[in-house]
């Protein structure tokens, strides 16, 4: 298990108050080395900020120098990735601001709220979806994209990127691991299912304590906030580290086929079940990019785009690195947000949509990247049209609760 990211949330000001992010940076030395000792690769650190067209005062034309003086000045602090928070449907022009800002930077994330406890916004939903189309072509892998992400029903505090935002004035922090491993161990050479899950629930609840005392330790020290951990059991893409190698430890012979839904759940109500401090996702991750067992079942077809949604009932995150036709267009891509939206608030749980059309490629093209963090698969099928009807309307739509 190691810790993807030490995500720290603050309110930096603007004009961009640099003795905060000078302050921020410090913490996440401090807080680096203080896990490290522990003996816990931390691979990343990481800023997050409250939601930027609020940080601007509305002023939306401010959104690009925003994004380039906040990576200047958190490049210098060592502080790896910025993530500026979602558009939100108060200010309609902060969404067609984000395609543009990502192209001017390197290392910034941005998100869109599509949904939210008010119900489904369809303007801003058709929005990401239009930010999604814009974003593909900005690199030839349509790499853009992994700087994005439509939110429905995510609420502030989550430390994965590029979900994560600040809310409010106190600085706080956040620990995202990738904990993948821990759920392939635990269902290795058992006799049992629930043997099986209580081995992952132990495992969790003995790496959450000591990460949790350490944070302790660093909010005594530093007075932010401990925000808590997301054991969202992410991936890396070796068949080791694969959470759908650990669906198929459990009897699944392909992820894809029936059972894999009660595996998810399981693994998802494992980490519900471990007493640690929980915060943003906490479940099953299923980023089909980033596994290599993912990758290879969509390359073969068993696994599609409706088995991912399917899951997003059960899941922590909802569709992400998800590799989509070049040419797939907003109308397509809107249904689908539509209904990961109607899920998050009809279940009353986080969902987000980092969706990946790859420039030039087709549905069953191969992928053919050269990057260290994604497995090769085909790109898949979206099974969509666009909507018509009452659903391509403009209302607000509410979603009670179950």
């Amino acid at each position: 298990m190691k810790i993807r990211s030490i995500t720290y949330f603050c309110n930096p000001g603007w004009p961009l108050d640099e003795k905060k992010l000078q302050w921020a940076g410090d913490f996440l030395f401090q807080a680096k080395s203080a896990f490290e000792i522990e003996g816990y690769e931390v691979q990343t650190t990481r800023l997050a900020t409250v939601p930027f067209p609020t940080l601007i005062n509305g002023e939306i034309n401010r959104t690009i120098p925003l994004a380039q003086n906040i990576e200047r000045i958190t490049s210098n602090l060592g502080i790896a990735y910025v993530s500026l928070g979602p558009a939100t449907p108060e200010y309609p022009a902060s969404y067609e601001v984000i395609p543009d800002a990502i192209a001017a930077t390197e290392n910034v994330f941005f998100s869109g709220v599509m949904a939210d406890q008010n119900g489904i916004h369809p303007t801003a939903l058709r929005a990401c979806a239009d930010i999604i189309v814009r974003c593909a072509p900005l690199d030839p892998n349509g790499f853009g994209n992994l700087y994005f992400a439509a939110l429905a029903n995510v609420l502030p505090g989550a430390p994965f990127f590029p979900a994560a935002y600040h809310q409010g004035n106190r600085s706080a922090f956040a620990i995202a691991t990738e904990a993948a491993d821990l759920a392939v161990e635990a269902f290795k050479n058992v006799k049992s299912l629930n043997k099986g899950r209580n081995a992952l629930v132990e495992a969790l609840e003995a790496h959450g304590k000591a990460l949790a005392t350490i944070a302790r330790q660093l909010q005594f020290r530093f007075g932010a906030q401990f925000g808590g951990i997301d054991f969202s059991l992410a991936p890396f893409p070796v068949d080791e580290q694969s959470l759908g190698g650990a669906v198929e430890a459990m009897g699944i012979p392909k992820i894809g086929q029936h059972g894999s839904l009660a595996a998810a759940s399981l693994l998802t109500e494992a980490v519900d079940r471990a007493n640690f401090p929980h915060t943003g996702f906490s479940g099953f991750m299923q980023p089909v990019l980033e596994d290599s067992v993912l990758a290879k079942r969509a390359a073969e077809g068993t696994l599609s785009i409706k088995d991912l949604l399917l899951y997003s009932a059960v899941c922590g995150t909802g569709l992400d690195t998800v590799p989509l036709p070049g040419d797939v267009t907003a109308d397509q891509i809107a249904p689908l947000l539509m209904d990961l939206s109607a899920l998050a608030l009809r279940l009353d749980k986080p969902l987000t949509a980092r969706l990946m059309p790859i420039p030039g490629k087709r549905a069953g093209d191969p992928t053919d990247f050269d990057f260290a963090f994604f497995a090769n698969s085909k790109v898949m099928a979206l099974e969509s049209a666009p909507l018509t009807g009452l659903l391509s309307g403009t209302e607000s739509l509410s979603i009670q609760s179950r």
